[in-house]
């Protein structure tokens, strides 16, 4: 392995913050951490760009930074995709092997996959994962993997997410303006769940919430597989936004309150402590006290958790996810956030604790570093999937790479 390929990069670009991640992979297949670069987003909007300029120079800012770090460029990187955009479906489709039955080849796999994929999308979709669910063979149903087996008919269930490509293309336009080739789009909460989420919470179900700055996105795993992939409009941002306008202080004063002072159940509340804001324009600073900035707060997580509990219902897996909720990206750690879910869904929940990188310190074991870590984890066993196909399928394997 050449110096250049012992590195992985992933970049989780967001409506808050940019981060870069590096990666170096060593020879027994591991991956070590090996350098965190962050710069606030700038030029993004609920996931979406909106000024190229101001995206790109917060990309540039936090590579420049990770590569001071780690003493090397960063030449290609994988990209987290999220935002409202972004839609999940299953889908199921099959082959037929022929007039007997006969051994399944890792070819028919592939084919029940894309028959399963099969579905009419929009003029402006395009298809980020196909994710396996199970199999069916002739009787047998629930089948993990049908290599090997025998049978006559082989059907698939398959999880498809779809993002807008015009969306998806300016992000990865964005990053190779700032002198990075862009390996793969990956979805966000997808690379949290490879970093966060154990094998037993998939396989019992549970739900991963990846509150970013614009928008919530929430996949729901059961069996050992993804379920349901979908977003709801609400984000730290609107946190931030209902503190400034109900307090009438600047933005950036209602960030540092909501950060340091915020809190979304009144039971957790304890003391109703006085705390000076600043006024808006040049008037004096005010007194306002911690119950009111929860009676701001406390309606916008409800609405939050009550949309998620709303989707999950559609699924069909408000009753199917009892290993409960973890919750990562920056907002999660908005104080009562837990307790208030716990609350609402009756479920245990925990804060998302990235890991599976060797050398990882404290700061990047937080719920908002969930994604960066979770895409080199992704790239890494990508690269693993990949080194061990036969020449030719080496093009094939996103249709049946699934997290799990």
């Amino acid at each position: 392995m050449t110096k250049k390929d012992r590195y992985l990069v992933g970049l989780d670009i967001g409506s808050t913050k940019t981060c870069a991640l590096i990666g170096e992979l060593d020879d027994e297949g591991g991956v070590k951490f090996a350098a965190l670069g962050a710069a606030e987003s700038k030029g993004w909007r609920k996931g979406q760009i909106v000024n190229l300029d101001l995206a790109v120079s917060s990309i540039r800012r936090a590579v420049e930074e990770a590569e001071t770090i780690a003493g090397m460029p960063v030449e290609s990187a994988l990209i987290g995709v999220a935002g409202g955009h972004v839609r999940g479906v299953n889908s199921r489709g099959g082959i037929t092997l022929g007039q007997r039955p006969r051994d399944i080849q890792r070819e028919d796999v592939r084919r029940a996959v894309e028959a399963a994929r099969n579905v009419t999308l929009p003029e402006d979709r395009e298809v980020l994962h196909v994710l396996p669910q199970e199999f069916f063979l002739d009787a047998q149903d629930n089948i993990r993997d049908p290599l090997g087996m025998v049978g006559q008919r082989l059907e698939a269930n398959v999880h498809i997410v779809t993002a807008s490509a015009t969306a998806t293309q300016n992000i990865v336009t964005a990053v190779n303006r700032a002198g990075v080739v862009v390996i793969d789009t990956v979805l966000e909460p997808l690379a949290s769940a490879e970093a966060s989420l154990t094998q037993d919470e998939r396989e019992l179900g549970c739900c991963l919430l990846d509150i970013g700055g614009g928008t919530t996105e929430l996949i729901a795993f059961a069996g050992g597989v993804v379920r349901h992939s979908a977003a709801v409009p609400v984000g730290g941002d609107h946190f931030t936004n209902d503190l400034a306008v109900g307090l009438r202080t600047p933005i950036p004063e209602a960030e540092k309150i909501k950060r340091e002072h915020g809190c979304a159940w009144s039971e957790v509340l304890g003391e109703d402590t006085p705390l000076e804001i600043a006024s808006v324009g040049d008037r004096p600073p005010r007194t306002v006290f911690a119950r009111m900035l929860c009676d701001i707060v406390e309606p916008r997580a409800q609405e939050l958790l009550t949309l998620v509990r709303e989707e999950l219902r559609r699924a069909g897996l408000d009753s199917q996810i009892p290993a409960g909720l973890v919750l990562s990206g920056g907002a999660a750690h908005l104080r009562g956030l837990p307790e208030l879910a716990e609350q609402m869904f009756a479920l245990p929940v925990r804060l998302a604790s990235p890991r599976g990188l060797a050398d990882m310190n404290e700061e990047v074991s937080r719920p908002e570093y969930s994604t960066a870590v979770g895409l080199v984890l992704y790239g890494a066993r990508a690269r693993r999937v990949a080194a061990q196909q036969p020449a030719g399928w080496k093009g094939k394997l996103k249709a049946l790479f699934a997290t799990g």
